[in-house]
């Protein structure tokens, strides 16, 4: 939000609307909005919840949740899309090019999600809220896909 009159960065104005992407989640664990940028424009936006056309996790329930499992682990269990995965997928059902784009996401992604992003050749992720996953921070590293967490009030 703006202040002393003050304008809002460039990051904090595209992580506030991360933030209202992620209000469109129907996910019982967290809530992540993702926002892809090129040039100060929007590309793709995405939120986590189940495919189009099924139920919700709202609706069905959490497998992972009801089964303890910790954050990081067996997303392969998991009924919804990520955040990333479903910007990447609007990007790509849309035609829009990205590569050389930054991402900004509420949460910090996860290993499956951070190998989407390098293929695709994202620069720069800017995440709110940490993930543990260590594997993902190793992996973007390696392949140069700079992990910049915004430490601005929005």
């Amino acid at each position: 939000m703006m202040t002393h009159g003050k304008r809002p960065s460039w990051d904090s104005y595209f992580m506030q609307m991360a933030q209202v992407v992620a209000g469109r989640s129907t996910c019982l664990r967290r809530q992540v909005g993702a926002v892809m940028v090129k040039d100060k424009q929007i590309l793709s936006t995405g939120y986590n919840g189940s495919p189009s056309g099924l139920q919700h996790c709202d609706e069905v329930g959490c497998l992972r949740q009801s089964l303890g499992v910790p954050s990081g682990e067996r997303h392969e269990i998991c009924r919804a899309v990520h955040a990333e995965q479903n910007a990447l997928v609007q990007a790509a059902k849309h035609g829009v090019a990205i590569t050389g784009a930054d991402l900004y996401t509420t949460h910090q992604p996860c290993v499956l999600c951070t190998k989407l992003l390098i293929n695709a050749g994202i620069k720069r992720v800017i995440y709110r809220h940490s993930y543990p996953d260590q594997l993902a921070v190793k992996m973007a590293k390696e392949a140069g896909l700079s992990l910049v967490e915004f430490g601005e009030t929005i």
